[in-house]
C-alpha cells in the first residue's frame, strides 16, 4: 500500500505526500494543485508517479457524512492544505489500485483467449474494485446519521451480494450493473442514502506556471468534463497561477492548446457509487460533443492520454528485433454510463484497454526503404534527454542517401528547451532551430552542429521558414499574437508582423505552424486562440482572416498557390481556403473559396469507426507534395496519415503511423518523385511515404516504403550525453534539399545535380 505521512490540522488529521510516492486526493474546500512543467511526462504534475507519469489526479466529491472531512464538517482548511478526506492510506493507495499494479495489468496477453475471472484476481474484489471504500462511505453514513441506519445496513448487505455475483464474470468485459440480480436495487439503495448526504462544496483545482519548471508561457483549456461543469479556459498563455471548479463527479480533463500534447487530468468520485466515476455524460472540447462516457471518443482519448503522458507507454522500435508494445493503463475499477443511462462497470481499465485496442500489439524489425532518399532529413527528437542540459530535446540528421543518423544536435551548450521544428537558409549553411517551451531562435552550423547564435524572438516560438524572395527568416510566435521576422542568418529582428488585432483588450492569436507561399510574398497562418487563419501580405503588412475549424493548428499550401490548408486540430477536419479564384472542392465536388474535408465521416463518436473506411483526428502537419499530386495529414488521435488528392479535396486512403503522429515533409527520392517523413512524438521511429511509388500519378497506391529509427549509433556525432529516451518525440521535420515550389530552384550545387529536372521544377 501506499505510505504516507501525516500532519495535524485541528482535531483531526490529514495526510501529507511525499512526493516520490504522491496520490494527491482533494476533497470540498481542500485543492488538488497542477504546476505545470517543461519535462517529459510530467507536463501537468500532480505530484502522483504513474508508472513514471504525473498528470493525472483524484479527488472526491463532497458528501455530508461519508467521511472524517468533507465540506459540511469542516467549512474550510488552512492554504496550501493537502487532505484526503476520509480516505486513509491504504484506501487512498487502492483508488486506482496502484498497490496492485504488478498483479493487476498484463492480464490480457492474447485476445483470443479469455481473462481471468475477477474474483480469482490477487487483492480480492473488495480492493480491486474499490467496494470497501464505498462500504465505508455507507457505514459513516449511519453513524453519523441515525435516520440513514436501516438504509445503510441494507446497501451494505447488497454490497456483499455484488461482490458474490460478478465474482465469475472476466476481468477485461464492461458489466451493465442493471443486468445483474442485485444491480437496480443496490443503485436504489445507494440512490437512498444519498437523500441523507447532500453534496457539499466542490472541489478545487489549482494550476500554476512559473519558473523555474517552465521558461515560458502556457494556457490552460477544458478537454473534457462531465456535462453541467463549467468550461474552463485562459483567453491567453501566461504564466502565474489560476483555478477551476469542478462541481460534478466524472472525467475532467485539460490541455494548453499552445503545447495540445501537455495534458492533465482528474476523476471526481461519488463515494456513494461503486468504481471511479467517469460521469454520465461528458462534454468534448470537439464539434460541442455531449456523448456517455462509454463512448469510444472518451476511451480514445483517455487511451492517448496515459500513452502521452507516461513516458514508459511510449513505443520502442528496434532494426536488429521484433518487439511488442503493451502500454499500462491504471488497473483501476471505472464507472461509465451508456447511452442508455445505464451505469457500466469497467472492473480494471487496464484489461479493458487490452481488449478493445488489442494490446499487446506487435512492433516489426525496422529497414529502411530500398531506393536511397536524396540528401538528408532532420528530425526534432523532442523528447530525448541529455544529462548534459536540463532541458529535453535535440535535433537529429539522417542521411537518407545511406540511412544512417549521423549527427545529433542536443544545444547542450546553451541548454536547449524542447526544440520544435527547423528549416535552412538557401545556401543550407545554418540550421534555424525553435525552443518551443521557451523564447529563442537557436542557429547552427549546419554541417558541424556548432551553435552561432541564439536570439530572443518571444514565447513559445513554434515554426520557422524562410522567404524564397530575401531569404529573411519567419517564425510563428505561438504564445503570441506575431509572425517574427528576421534577417538572413537570423542576426537581428527586423520587423514583427501581427497576424490579428493587437491590444491588450484582444485576445492574442498563437499562430503556430504557419507555411510560405512560394514566391514568398504571403505568409498562411493557423490562430489557435480564435479558431481562424490569417493571410498575410509580407509587402504590406497588413492581413485578412479566412474561417476555419476548431484549434487549426498547421498550414498546407498547393505549389501553384491557388489555395492552402488547415489542420483543424480539435474539429476532425480539414479546411480549405482558397487564395484567388475559387479552388477549393467541396462535398459536391463543386469550386468553392472555403470547404471543409470531413476526418469524422467515417468515425460516429459514440459508436466508433464504420468498418475500415479512412478516418482522422487531432491532425498535425499537413504538407502537400511539390508537384501538388497528394496533400498528406498525420492524425494523432486515429494513428494514420490520411491520403487527400488536392484535385478533388477528397480522402483516398490511409496509411498507419505510430503513437503520436505528427510531422510530414516532403524531400526528393533519387531518381525522381518524392518521400514523405512521417514523425512521431510517443515512438522512437519515423515512417517513410512513397505517395506515388510507380509514378504514374495515381496516388490510391500510396504506401510506408520504410521506417527509421532515430536513436543514435556508435558512429553518430553527439554534442552532449544522452540519458534517456534516445530517438523519442518526433516533431519538426526537414528534408534538405529543399524541394518545394520557390525553394526548389534554387537549390545550390553540390545538392542541385543529384535531382531530376522535375525536382528542380516540381510544377513545371
Amino acid at each position: 500500500m501506499v505510505s504516507v505521512a501525516v500532519v495535524a490540522v485541528g482535531a483531526s488529521t490529514v495526510a501529507a505526500l511525499p512526493a516520490a510516492n504522491a496520490l494527491p486526493v482533494g476533497i470540498g474546500p481542500v485543492p488538488i494543485t497542477f504546476e505545470l512543467n517543461d519535462s517529459n511526462g510530467n507536463w501537468f504534475d500532480s505530484g502522483l508517479n504513474l508508472f513514471g507519469g504525473r498528470s493525472l489526479a483524484v479527488a472526491e466529491l463532497p458528501r455530508l457524512g461519508t467521511s472524517a472531512l468533507d465540506g459540511n464538517i469542516i467549512p474550510s482548511l488552512p492554504a496550501g492544505t493537502l487532505g484526503l478526506g476520509g480516505l486513509n492510506a491504504q484506501q487512498s493507495g487502492g483508488l486506482l489500485n496502484l498497490d496492485l499494479v504488478n498483479s493487476l495489468t498484463g492480464l490480457v496477453t492474447d485476445v483470443t483467449k479469455p481473462a481471468p475471472a475477477l474474483g480469482s484476481l490477487t487483492g480480492g474484489l473488495a480492493d480491486l474494485l474499490n467496494l470497501d471504500s464505498t462500504l465505508a462511505a455507507v457505514k459513516n453514513i449511519a453513524a453519523t446519521q441515525p435516520k440513514a441506519a436501516a438504509s445503510a445496513a441494507k446497501a451494505e448487505g447488497l454490497l456483499g451480494q455484488f461482490q458474490a455475483q460478478v465474482a465469475s464474470l472476466p476481468a477485461d468485459a464492461p458489466i451493465n450493473l442493471n443486468d445483474l440480480p442485485v444491480g437496480l436495487d443496490l443503485q436504489r439503495a445507494l440512490n437512498d442514502l444519498a437523500t441523507f448526504a447532500i453534496k457539499g462544496p466542490a472541489v478545487t483545482a489549482d494550476f500554476k506556471i512559473a519558473s523555474p519548471n517552465n521558461q515560458s508561457l502556457h494556457d490552460i483549456t477544458s478537454l473534457i468534463r462531465p456535462e453541467g461543469a463549467p468550461f474552463f479556459e485562459q483567453m491567453g498563455a501566461f504564466a502565474g497561477e489560476d483555478s477551476t471548479q469542478l462541481t460534478e463527479p466524472g472525467l475532467y480533463a485539460w490541455t494548453c492548446t499552445i503545447h495540445p500534447y501537455m495534458l492533465g487530468a482528474t476523476v471526481v468520485d461519488d463515494p456513494l457509487t461503486i468504481g471511479l466515476d467517469f460521469g454520465k455524460n461528458l462534454q468534448v472540447t470537439s464539434r460541442n460533443l455531449t456523448v456517455p462516457s462509454t463512448a469510444d471518443v472518451i476511451q480514445q482519448l483517455v487511451r492517448i492520454f496515459f500513452t502521452a503522458t507516461v513516458p514508459d507507454n511510449w513505443q520502442k522500435y528496434s532494426t536488429t528485433s521484433a518487439s511488442q508494445w503493451n502500454p499500462v493503463f491504471p488497473p483501476a475499477p471505472i464507472l461509465q454510463y451508456d447511452q442508455n443511462g445505464n451505469p457500466v462497470l469497467i472492473p480494471l481499465l487496464d484489461a479493458y484497454y487490452d481488449r478493445k485496442f488489442g494490446y499487446p500489439k506487435n512492433l516489426d524489425q525496422l529497414s529502411p526503404p530500398k531506393t536511397p532518399g536524396v540528401g538528408e532529413v532532420w528530425i526534432d527528437t523532442q523528447m530525448e534527454e541529455y544529462s548534459s542540459k536540463d532541458y529535453v530535446g535535440a535535433a537529429t540528421k539522417v542521411n537518407v542517401e545511406n540511412w544512417t543518423v549521423d549527427r545529433k544536435i542536443s544545444g547542450s551548450s546553451i541548454n536547449m528547451n524542447n526544440p520544435h521544428n527547423m528549416w535552412t537558409d538557401q545556401d543550407y549553411k545554418y540550421l534555424y532551430q525553435t525552443e518551443w517551451f521557451d523564447d529563442e531562435l537557436s542557429v547552427f552550423d549546419r554541417n558541424t552542429g556548432a551553435h552561432v547564435r541564439t536570439i530572443d524572438v518571444g514565447p513559445d516560438p513554434s515554426h520557422v521558414m524562410t522567404r524564397t524572395d530575401t531569404d529573411q527568416v519567419q517564425v510563428a510566435i505561438n504564445g503570441g499574437t506575431d509572425v517574427v521576422e528576421l534577417s538572413p542568418g537570423a542576426t537581428k529582428i527586423d520587423r514583427r508582423l501581427p497576424v490579428g488585432p493587437p491590444g491588450a483588450n484582444q485576445a492574442p492569436q498563437h499562430p503556430h505552424a504557419f507555411w510560405l507561399t512560394a514566391d514568398g510574398k504571403t505568409t498562411l497562418t493557423p490562430n489557435v486562440n480564435p479558431y481562424d487563419a490569417t493571410v498575410l501580405d509580407n509587402e504590406t503588412g497588413t492581413w485578412k482572416k479566412e474561417p476555419t475549424g476548431e484549434l487549426p493548428i498547421a498550414t498546407g499550401a498547393m505549389s501553384d498557390q491557388s489555395k492552402f490548408y488547415m489542420a483543424d486540430f480539435l474539429g476532425g477536419s480539414i479546411s480549405c481556403v482558397s487564395l484567388g479564384q475559387d479552388a477549393c472542392v467541396n462535398p459536391s465536388g463543386q469550386k468553392v473559396h472555403n470547404s471543409s474535408i470531413d476526418l469524422w465521416e467515417n468515425y460516429d463518436p459514440v459508436a466508433g469507426r464504420n468498418g475500415t473506411k479512412p478516418w482522422g483526428g487531432l491532425t498535425i502537419q499537413l504538407p502537400v507534395s511539390p508537384d501538388d499530386k497528394a496533400l498528406l495529414a498525420a492524425n494523432t488521435f486515429s494513428a494514420t496519415v490520411s491520403v487527400i488528392n488536392p484535385k478533388t479535396d477528397k480522402i483516398v486512403k490511409e496509411l498507419p503511423c505510430n503513437a503520436g503522429c505528427h510531422g510530414i515533409n516532403f524531400g526528393a527520392k533519387k531518381g525522381g518523385g518524392y518521400y514523405a517523413y512521417v514523425s512521431n512524438k510517443f515512438s522512437n521511429a519515423a515512417q517513410v511515404i512513397d505517395i506515388d511509388p510507380n509514378n504514374d500519378g495515381d496516388i490510391s497506391d500510396a504506401a510506408i516504403v520504410g521506417q527509421l529509427v532515430l536513436a543514435p549509433t556508435a558512429d553518430t556525432k553527439m554534442d552532449g550525453s544522452l540519458s534517456g529516451q534516445p530517438g523519442m518525440g518526433g516533431q519538426g521535420v526537414l528534408p534538405i534539399p529543399l524541394v518545394y515550389n520557390g525553394w526548389s530552384q534554387k537549390v545550390p550545387e553540390p545538392w542541385r545535380s543529384k535531382l531530376t529536372a522535375q525536382q528542380l521544377n516540381p510544377i513545371g
